[in-house]
């Protein structure tokens, strides 16, 4: 990298402004990861935690004329969740409802899902059983409730037994009850989602338990596309995340075209002194991968640094998948758009482009 490093040295303002301009991007790009993540959790964290209780498999209603299976349009029978316990495959098998509500914490009223369960079901958080729930952390800070605490519907009021940070779903705060309780505190569950959540073994057949039991059954990491507002927001996000590492590749490609062309008589030089198109090459992509690093780094630090400071205000996440691997992505379309201006330099002809500089 002997040319790459003196252009380095030698031309600190113009590697500084591109450099500038990928770490703005990466900023960009990493905050959209981690904002984009966290706006996942919110949407779906109560669903996307019941493998860690044992539920292996969500089962829904078959969709009525013109809809699609999903949460939304889910009306699941108790009778229906008995049979689906008897089904090959299933060991155990539980309802769940779920409604909107609200509830009041010191005459503060706030919105909740309600996910009912059956006293004792498997799928439940720890802690929730009759007079006692488990909410999610959301109520905790918009209503300042912890464990200990109680909270009421109408004029039932009940325990809260945990505050969860994985108790929320479609951005509002889920409070997990029992069914008992649920009735006793007037949430209305008649006409709203209803499931079957199963535990099953490894002779579980879903094709099978489908045709039997009239029932559509989903993983509950395949189940989070069918939740509307998750599909939506996580759809618009990915496109935008795209775009902007597209535009990466494009700005880092354009830079070292323009830069390749300015020192032609440079590359002629050298390759009239004997040095080998294979060692340009090398030269031109280190120099890339270096300022791709810098400009990378420095906007993934500054990404990181804001996310861990805003994530108690606006739902974010730091982890190496919202950090590093947009950082890595980045850097490999960048280097595929400096790979743009290899040709130029592949097939610069020394006596040509040094007698043009005469």
């Amino acid at each position: 990298m002997f040319l790459g490093s003196r252009d380095l040295r030698h031309a600190k303002g113009r590697f500084a402004l591109i450099g500038g301009v990928v770490a703005l991007i990466t900023l960009l790009v990493v905050m959209l990861t981690g904002l984009a993540a966290g706006l996942g959790r919110e949407s779906v964290a109560a669903v996307s935690t019941m493998p860690d209780r044992g539920v292996s498999q969500i089962a829904f209603s078959q969709p009525a004329q013109g809809q699609k299976v999903g949460f939304d349009s889910s009306r699941v029978a108790s009778s229906a969740v008995k049979d689906a316990a008897d089904q090959p495959g299933v060991t155990e098998a539980t309802s769940l409802a779920i409604a909107q509500s609200r509830v009041s914490v010191d005459g503060v009223r706030s919105a909740v899902t309600v996910f009912v369960v059956e006293d004792g079901s498997f799928a439940a958080p720890s802690g929730v059983r009759p007079g006692s729930v488990v909410v999610g952390s959301g109520l905790g800070k918009d209503a300042n409730v912890a464990a200990g605490d109680s909270i009421t519907f109408g004029d039932k009021s009940v325990r809260v037994q945990a505050v969860s940070d994985d108790a929320s779903y479609q951005h509002v705060p889920v409070v997990w009850m029992t069914q008992a309780d649920a009735k006793a505190a007037g949430v209305q569950t008649a006409g709203g989602t209803s499931l079957a959540l199963l535990k099953t073994d490894g002779s579980f057949d879903a094709a099978a338990f489908e045709k039997q039991s009239d029932l559509v059954a989903m993983t509950p990491n395949d189940s989070l596309s069918t939740i509307s507002a998750y599909q939506a927001e996580n759809g618009s996000l990915t496109l935008m995340r795209v775009m902007l590492m597209l535009v990466s590749a494009l700005v880092v490609g354009a830079f070292f075209t323009i830069w390749t062309i300015q020192r032609t008589k440079d590359l002629a030089v050298l390759k009239a002194i004997g040095a080998r198109t294979s060692y340009l090459v090398r030269d031109a992509l280190g120099q890339a991968a270096i300022l791709l690093l810098i400009g990378g780094g420095l906007g993934t630090l500054i990404a990181t640094v804001g996310g861990l400071l805003a994530r108690d205000v606006v739902p974010f996440v730091v982890s190496p998948t919202t950090t590093l691997v947009p950082l890595v992505l980045l850097m490999v379309l960048g280097l595929l758009g400096a790979l743009v201006s290899l040709r130029r330099i592949a097939t610069v002809d020394p006596n040509s482009a040094l007698g043009a500089a005469r």
